[in-house]
């Protein structure tokens, strides 16, 4: 938390129009929409070719392999991406532009990036607005009558699920949730003796990119044994930290609320 108010304090340290006639690039998707709502849309000139929100932009390959050229033509003044990974700290001088890291794990750090975005955009009224809207919207969760236990499939083959260090395991906490998988890690291989063993409440398994045309675990010969209940869900919507994180919050209190007598 000390970090994160330093990050806020030397935001507004910056001059306030740094950004605010600037070009953006933006590397991760989940992104554009908190973007869109601050209304920088006219300074976006880059996106991935995956991005919905900025269709009319410059597509610059995918968020794992961008395309170096196309992005230093730009000119960009910021780029967002998701993480050091797969923007490194060296690219910030090669093509010369500021770099925000925008990957939040938990509901509470998207607000905080939705906070810090607003000020570096020079759009901290915008940002307040839409945190206050995503609070509210987290005030429609009911409580339920009994922690539904839950395993997250991230992808079938290799099995694995997702871990603590997860937007994934936010969600489910938030909803009301345990997600059984207590490894600090954002992705985790697990056998599928183990998944039986723990037997959860819940199946979610996503189906998108990472995971693209999995066998519904119920029809499933390893998972015959399980007593859970499977629910599937959209990849991009429940796997990518943003605004959609919270509509799949709701969501799934929605489901628990079924599971539960």
């Amino acid at each position: 938390m000390k970090i994160r108010l330093i990050v806020i304090i030397c935001l507004l340290l910056l001059p306030v129009n740094l950004y605010a006639a600037g070009k953006i690039i933006v590397l991760y998707p989940a992104v554009s929409p908190i973007l869109s709502e601050l209304g920088v849309t006219k300074q976006v000139v880059g996106t991935t070719s995956s991005d919905e929100t900025f269709k009319d932009t410059v597509k610059i390959g995918s968020h794992l392999k961008p395309n170096i050229e196309i992005i230093t033509s730009l000119k960009p003044d910021l780029i967002i991406a998701g993480s050091k990974m797969t923007w490194p700290e060296e690219m910030r001088k090669s093509i010369n532009s500021e770099v925000f890291y925008y990957n939040p794990k938990t509901l509470n750090e998207i607000l905080e990036k939705i906070t810090e975005l607003g000020i570096l955009l020079n759009a901290p009224a915008q940002a307040a607005k839409l945190n206050e809207k995503l609070k509210a919207q987290l005030s429609a969760i009911k409580p339920i009558s009994k922690k539904i236990t839950v395993i997250y499939e991230v992808t079938e083959n290799p099995l694995r699920t997702a871990g603590i260090d997860s937007i994934e395991n936010s969600i489910i906490e938030t909803a009301g949730g345990i997600n059984l998988i207590k490894i600090e890690k954002k992705n985790v291989p697990i056998s599928i003796e183990k998944v039986i063993e723990l037997n959860p409440d819940l199946y979610i398994y996503q189906i998108g990119p990472m995971n693209k045309s999995p066998q519904k675990p119920q029809d499933r010969y390893q998972f015959k044994s399980l007593k859970s209940k499977f629910l599937s869900v959209n990849e991009l919507e429940f796997a990518r930290p943003g605004i959609n994180s919270f509509d799949e919050t709701i969501k799934l209190n929605k489901f628990f609320q079924g599971l539960c007598p």
